[in-house]
């Protein structure tokens, strides 16, 4: 039996009253979202970034209310999009409670969360002294938000000093026409803009403002921490940052049409084996724009098409190898992705109209001219067609000659043990290594340099196909030899080396290696 129209209407009334005291208003689920533009960069590799595309769309007004959205979700991964007007601070961020969410007071959390999209909308979204933490999740979009002055210490704190910061286990973040802002360096209280750590992959920096910072942001938390990597930023404008433009640690990151000003210290400092694609972007009135800093952990940079306009360079020593004052190639990068390239000498015009957030989340049309992109479709386009299963995996061509993993002086180790390392150069497909979880790193090492060109990684019985992305490492230098994702037969250019690592960044389930197989040729 319908209700009179009086009680109806009397619910509704009530409803909106519940929702407007939490800032949260639930539009209907087929309504469109702000969000504009599809991801770019390595954000679309590893199956795409798409956040909550298709799902149901809610309206914040205050911290509180976004995480009231992710923890009334049907489940932790239910697609959700969350637009934002006004300033989200302390006052109005309290943690929410649910079995779809993992929330904490005074800082956005999307932790352990996946298919969420928080974008700007109205007269914009400002998150005031508010960090937003991405931490164990995956397929996230951020899109026209400012975020600033976030501290470490001092008062208030959040996300320990970072505007944006990601790790553990992260996968597949697109931020987009943001602007990331801070009043100082670390002894004023704050840290990183845009930090990436602990295996945090496939992550797209676009359309970006990041100001007035002592660090711009970090991939990677030390030397040895080198599980992170496909970062693309292009089109941002970096400006007033004294160092960290970003800092690199093992991976690879690709840097194009961006536009740095006033890099005060250094600017792309590229570490521990990371290897920077730096094509046609524009440095101006700043400081060692590009190389190694502050270490002696090589890093290496392919560049192309730059323009380096009133840039100094310091002297080469022990722990600074700039690539100036005439920066060359030291290393190839190979992108995996479609992208155009503005010119270099119009990067400042087209960054200046375009990065950052309340632009019209205008983009470019790859010829300097600044367009509005279509609104992104509410169900998303699967981008990998699935495999007829009746349609048999060719049996990988066997590299050929002697394993060396087999002869004498081979050895071997594990990170993330799971099983013994000692499977993997048995000569024996029935015993395998597998790592605690879904990724960790194995190595065979010999006591002398030893010359290699390919190697074989075997999965054992029942378990093909289960190893997802990986990375092969220069064991002594931390350089990435190369990288992809498979297993198989890997080749790469001829390197001496005395120990040489495969590491497992993803993986559908728990992996297991039979046989880790090295050769000359």
């Amino acid at each position: 039996m319908r209700r009179p129209v009086a009680r109806r209407l009397l619910a509704a009334m009530a409803t909106m009253a519940v929702a407007g005291a939490t800032g949260v208003v639930l539009t209907m689920p087929e309504a469109s979202a702000a969000v504009t533009g599809s991801a770019t960069g390595y954000a679309t590799q590893n199956g795409g970034t798409t956040g909550g595309a298709g799902g149901q769309t809610v309206r914040a007004t205050t911290g509180t209310a976004i995480h009231t959205a992710l923890c009334t979700r049907a489940s932790s991964s239910t697609p959700i999009i969350i637009e934002v007007e006004g300033t989200i601070n302390h006052s109005n961020t309290a943690k929410v409670s649910g079995d779809s969410c993992n929330t904490a007071a005074g800082v956005i959390e999307l932790k352990q969360i996946s298919n969420v999209t928080i974008v700007g909308v109205g007269s914009g979204a400002v998150f005031d002294q508010l960090g937003i933490h991405i931490r164990q999740s995956s397929n996230i979009i951020i899109q026209n938000v400012t975020v600033k002055n976030v501290k470490k210490s001092g008062s208030p704190t959040s996300n320990g000093g970072d505007a944006i910061g990601m790790e553990s286990d992260v996968r597949n973040v697109w931020v987009d026409h943001t602007t990331l802002e801070a009043s100082g360096g670390e002894s004023e209280g704050y840290d990183g803009l845009f930090d990436m750590k602990d295996n945090t992959q496939y992550v797209t920096l676009s359309y970006s403002t990041l100001r007035n910072s002592g660090r711009g942001g970090l991939v990677g938390s030390s030397e040895t921490e080198l599980s992170n990597g496909y970062i693309t930023y292009h089109h941002n404008l970096y400006e007033n940052i004294d160092s960290r433009a970003p800092l690199l640690r093992g991976g690879i990151a690709h840097m194009y049409n961006n536009y740095y000003v006033k890099l005060n210290e250094s600017g792309i400092n590229s570490r521990a084996g990371a290897r920077a694609k730096v094509d046609n972007n524009y440095f101006k009135d700043s400081k060692d724009v590009l190389g190694t800093f502050y270490t002696d952990a090589a890093g290496y940079w392919q560049v192309s098409g730059n323009t380096f306009d009133n840039v100094t360079w310091s002297a080469r020593g022990t722990e600074n190898n700039p690539a100036g004052p005439n920066p060359t190639s030291n290393t190839t990068v190979s992108i995996p992705y479609a992208f155009t390239l503005d010119a270099a000498s119009c990067v400042p015009s087209i960054v200046g109209q375009t990065a950052g957030a309340n632009k019209g989340l205008k983009v470019s049309d790859g010829s300097c001219t600044p367009q509005t992109p279509s609104p992104t479709p509410t169900t998303p386009t699967p981008t990998t067609p699935t495999p007829d299963p009746t349609t048999p995996t060719p049996e990988p061509t066997q590299p050929s000659g002697t394993n060396l993993s087999l002869g004498a002086g081979a050895d071997g180790s594990s990170k993330a043990d799971g099983s013994s390392y000692g499977n993997v150069r048995d000569g024996n497909l029935s015993t395998f290594w597998s790592p605690a979880g879904s990724t960790g790193s194995v190595s065979i090492k010999w006591g002398a340099a030893t010359a290699i060109s390919k190697i074989n990684i075997r999965e054992a019985s029942g378990s093909a196909g289960s190893i997802g992305s990986w990375r092969v490492l220069n064991g002594d230098t931390g350089a990435v030899l190369t990288s992809g994702s498979g297993a198989g037969a890997i080749s790469f250019a001829t390197t001496s080396l005395k120990k040489v690592t495969f590491e497992i960044t993803s993986s559908t389930g728990t992996p297991k290696v039979a046989e880790f197989e090295t050769y000359a040729g």
